[in-house]
């Protein structure tokens, strides 16, 4: 079993038009909802991967309750929410069909009561003697401490349990102080965390301050893995045109697919590369094509080598 955690969930709702205009009204084509937060998208990929996947955070309100029931109907994933008294956000997403663009509205999500955040702390616990891995994701709510993350990975890893950890800004300065196993950042957080914008140099720092192994996401030109192990980077065969929503989430499913298989981190990198662009390729954000995935799979260039000293992330 595999936990995902997401503490401010979010019911995603895309619409899409056939041009986006500023200040213009739209007639929207076509309209989709379905339970989303970093970590629910990771888990969607990793249920249909053929993983068991536990799913936790918090949810509240009507939208936390068609979340929920929406929930339901993925297969493989478990739901372990914890109930709060405020409402779970919603993003929407309005697709520009003619471009291709994306753009992106994220409520906040609700505010934490002290209790709700120490019932979760308790389930947490629970929950991680019986998973073989934990992705740490997104954004934190309101009412949630800013050094949350770094809390979840100490217990995670005091539990055996390896963890990887998905978020931004002040979570994530704190978060790496808590040393997870994986910090998965995207070139633009790497760099707000490190100070560097050179993306070997940015991991590097990042390991530095806690990471054991960081893969940063870098777009079109693919992931870049720098670990005890070694370094190397992933690319597609070509640069890929769709909607990237979900591809970083997609990654994170694939890392940890291929860590609780223990694969060798050229095969972990290959996954969550092929991953990422099939997910950029589905016509369903978020969602990933199978044929696709499949194809890519052969096509993923991994280069790079391992260190002199082999040690596990």
């Amino acid at each position: 079993m595999i936990l995902t955690v997401t503490l401010n969930t979010a019911l995603d709702i895309t619409y899409r038009v056939p041009s986006l205009r500023p200040y213009a009204s739209h007639r929207v084509s076509a309209v989709t909802e379905r339970p989303g937060g970093k970590g629910v998208n990771v888990a969607r990929v990793l249920a249909a991967l053929g993983h068991e996947v536990t799913v936790t955070g918090f949810a509240g309100g009507t939208t936390g309750r068609i979340l929920r029931d929406r929930l339901t109907e993925v297969p493989g994933v478990v739901d372990a929410l914890v109930p709060v008294s405020g409402t779970t956000r919603r993003t929407v997403a309005v697709v520009d069909e003619r471009s291709g663009g994306t753009t992106q509205l994220n409520e906040p999500g609700p505010t934490v009561a002290h209790a709700e955040w120490s019932a979760f702390q308790e389930l947490y616990g629970d929950l991680l003697a019986s998973v073989s891995a934990v992705a740490l994701c997104g954004s934190l709510p309101p009412g949630v401490p800013v050094g949350a993350y770094a809390g979840l990975v100490r217990t995670a890893r005091a539990a055996g349990v390896p963890v990887l950890l998905d978020t931004s800004g002040a979570a994530l300065r704190r978060g790496v102080a808590g040393r997870p196993d994986i910090l998965k950042p995207n070139a633009e957080e790497l760099a707000e965390l490190t100070g560097f914008h050179e993306p070997s140099r940015a991991a590097q720092d990042a390991r530095r301050r806690g990471a054991g192994t960081v893969v940063a996401s870098l777009g079109p030109e693919g992931l870049l893995a720098v670990s005890p192990e070694g370094r190397w980077r992933a690319a597609p065969p070509s640069r890929l045109r769709g909607n990237p929503t979900g591809a970083g989430d997609a990654v994170v499913a694939g890392l940890l697919s291929a860590l609780v298989e223990h694969r060798p981190w050229p095969d972990r990198l290959t996954r969550a590369a092929a991953l990422s662009a099939a997910t950029v390729l589905s016509p369903t954000a978020g969602d990933f094509d199978r044929p696709a995935y499949e194809r890519l799979l052969s096509g993923i260039t991994v280069t790079g080598e391992a260190s002199a000293a082999q040690v596990s992330p």
